[in-house]
């Protein structure tokens, strides 16, 4: 009988095993559609995504890696429970799968939410990398925005949270000005915070 379980516990394992796609990178692109971004802003996010993902820069580097492919997703997040998925994990693995991940990007233009939660999504963030079919050689989380964390645990904390998962974080930060906007939303070192 323990033969039997010891049987079906490594052939379980064996499946889930071969079901995981191992690459170079599992980079989460976090993009900020809180209050404080303005529609030129948000559009700057999703042109400029897509236009990295297919640009032959980004294509050589990806290429180029050990074995030549990432996995991707791309989420747009405001408040600490306001995380919404507009690419879900995919492969990616050359122009043909860069210009579909890029289709996805641009379809997509909802209106902004409210609040700001960095700590949010970096927590949602590490737990999707840690949830999805793919084993990278490095784990990304890449955050843009234009405010700092008004919403959720001290960003430090969610930040200190992830890099000791073995994660990177990139700060991406958009340092526009619309004087439209009250000063409230703009700090003038988001770059340094």
């Amino acid at each position: 009988m323990r033969y039997l379980i010891f049987v079906v516990l490594f052939w379980g394992a064996a499946l889930h095993a071969r079901d995981r796609v191992e690459v170079d990178v599992e980079l989460f692109l976090a993009v900020d559609v809180s209050r404080s971004m303005q529609p030129f802003e948000l559009e700057i996010q999703r042109r400029g995504y897509a236009a990295a993902l297919t640009s032959p820069e980004v294509q050589a580097a990806i290429g180029g890696g050990m074995l030549g492919r990432i996995a991707v997703t791309y989420v747009e997040w405001a408040g600490v429970h306001s995380q919404r998925t507009i690419v879900p994990w995919t492969l990616l693995q050359g122009p043909e799968h860069a210009a579909r991940i890029a289709a996805q990007i641009s379809a997509n233009f909802d209106d902004a939410q409210r609040r700001t939660s960095i700590s949010g999504v970096l927590d949602f963030a590490a737990a999707s990398i840690d949830a999805n079919r793919f084993d990278g050689l490095r784990r990304v989380i890449d955050v843009s925005g234009d405010g700092p964390n008004n919403m959720g645990d001290v960003v430090t904390k969610a930040r200190d949270r992830v890099l000791a998962r073995g994660m990177t974080i990139n700060g991406l930060p958009l340092m526009t000005r619309d004087e439209s906007i009250t000063s409230r939303y703009n700090i003038a070192d988001l770059d340094v915070y």
